[in-house]
């Protein structure tokens, strides 16, 4: 191997990986950080910065999930329309009794790069609420609850 050729990955020679992950009984940011990795791809010896080397990601069981502290009642979700006085602000108890699944989605999402590309790798993220998902097909590996 040449020492002074650096290596990049092109999209063409990627070959992205379907992971499902069970998010029963998990910390939301602890999980949020680590599924952020895989959709960026950093846990891949190939990783390159300007391209999408991440994996699919696919979370079961969201209404499980678990928040430290008393994030429940405390932590505020807030949205700006653009316009004075579209402040909306929601609990995450609030947005939790909506839908289950969006309490993940908004803090992977945060933790993805704000461009083209970080929307790519979002879109990579399946999250159902149940332990039943619809791509059993795809899937390669299964992750369980994180190593102590």
């Amino acid at each position: 191997m040449d020492m002074n050729k650096s290596f990049f990955l092109r999209k063409e020679d990627r070959k992205p990986n379907w992971r499902v992950m069970d998010a029963s009984g998990m910390i939301l940011g602890r999980l949020a950080t680590r599924v952020a990795t895989i959709l960026i791809g950093k846990d891949k010896p190939e990783y390159t910065p300007h391209t999408d080397t991440g994996d699919y990601v696919i979370i079961t069981n969201c209404e499980k999930i678990m928040l430290s502290g008393n994030k429940f009642e405390d932590k505020i979700y807030r949205f700006f329309s653009g316009w004075r006085g579209g402040l909306k602000e929601k609990s995450a108890k609030e947005v939790f009794k909506k839908d289950p699944t969006l309490l993940i989605k908004y803090a992977v999402k945060r933790m993805l790069p704000k461009s083209r590309l970080g929307r790519q790798m979002f879109k990579k993220l399946k999250v159902y609420s149940g332990s039943e998902h619809p791509h059993k097909a795809q899937v390669s590996s299964f992750e369980g609850e994180p190593k102590k």
